[in-house]
């Protein structure tokens, strides 16, 4: 935790003065300017090298009841190639799986360089003790998970319990180890602004290397404006703090059109420096095979059959 807010975390009081008083979120002014930069238009050059920086963005995810090995080394394999008849084309970031399969995945992406991410603390729901969560992030990273996704206790953040939120995050983050660790706030279920805000402070303040919108499994997950808010935040903690926290959005991305707008709100909010898979992800698996087809019809002036991608 930065030095400089120590005396914020002191007690749930403090933790309260500074959440309710950081300025509040006008939610007309946010949607319309998020409405504007996706009305943002690319060249063909561009629209190619930001392709293929989304497909680099990507954390492929499977997170069902039903997967299986075979499953996972199947995702491993199209994460580090994406498209078997090119092989320029970038790896995606991760695979993002539940802890148990995290050593399938390890062994199927093996040297690539292509990450191993596990969701933990009582994914999807976050509802558990906190040494059941804290067991569920230490068995991702014993089977060698790079990285960590956990969800925050809703039901506290709403109740106005932040310091158990805090203090959570911060155990978490204890236990990780030298893995990233990725705090999902379930941006759907805050109800507004102003609350993804204080909660995008909470994390950032307790030591998350990224902030992420959804688990993907509510009606309501990454949207345009929700994340221009969380790269709102990340850029105002970098000037205050020096350091960087990364972004990511979560669910509901399917198409390339959608994920230029979303390389183009990172561009044009947070900068350039986000603008790299270190920083930036996309938790949108469908996502890929969309962006597949785009690259390939920017190569060859037309689309490929339905066969030319995988269904997931």
């Amino acid at each position: 935790m930065p030095t400089a807010f120590a005396d914020v975390t002191a007690s749930d009081s403090t933790l309260r003065r500074f959440l309710h008083g950081l300025p509040g979120v006008d939610a007309v002014g946010l949607e319309a300017r998020a409405a504007s930069l996706g009305t943002r238009s690319i060249k063909t050059t561009a629209k190619a090298y930001a392709i293929d920086l989304a497909i680099s963005m990507i954390d492929l995810t499977t997170l069902e009841g039903a997967d299986t090995p075979g499953k996972v080394r199947a995702l491993g394999a199209k994460a580090v190639n994406p498209d078997p008849t090119d092989r320029k084309t970038p790896r995606t970031a991760a695979v993002c799986v539940y802890p148990d399969m995290v050593a399938t995945a390890k062994e199927a992406v093996g040297a690539s360089g292509v990450k191993v991410a596990s969701v933990a603390t009582a994914f999807p729901a976050g509802r558990a003790a906190i040494e059941v969560k804290l067991g569920d992030v230490r068995e991702a990273v014993a089977a060698g998970a790079d990285e960590i996704d956990m969800v925050i206790d809703r039901g506290a953040f709403l109740a106005g319990d932040y310091m158990t939120v805090f203090e959570q995050i911060r155990a978490v983050k204890e236990a990780c180890g030298t893995a990233r660790l990725k705090v999902i706030f379930e941006t759907g279920e805050l109800s507004t602004y102003d609350n993804i805000k204080r909660a995008s402070w909470i994390g950032m303040i307790a030591g998350a290397d990224f902030i992420k919108t959804s688990t993907g499994k509510v009606g309501v997950n990454a949207t345009p404006a929700n994340t221009l808010l969380m790269l709102e935040a990340v850029r105002d903690f970098r000037a205050q703090t020096g350091v960087q926290i990364g972004v990511k959005p979560a669910g509901g991305i399917r198409s390339t059109k959608d994920a230029v707008k979303f390389l183009v709100l990172v561009n044009e909010t947070a900068g350039p420096d986000w603008l790299d898979n270190h920083w930036f992800r996309f938790g949108a698996s469908s996502l890929l095979n969309d962006l597949l087809m785009q690259r390939q019809k920017l190569a060859t002036g037309r689309y490929s059959g339905p066969d030319y991608v995988t269904v997931d």
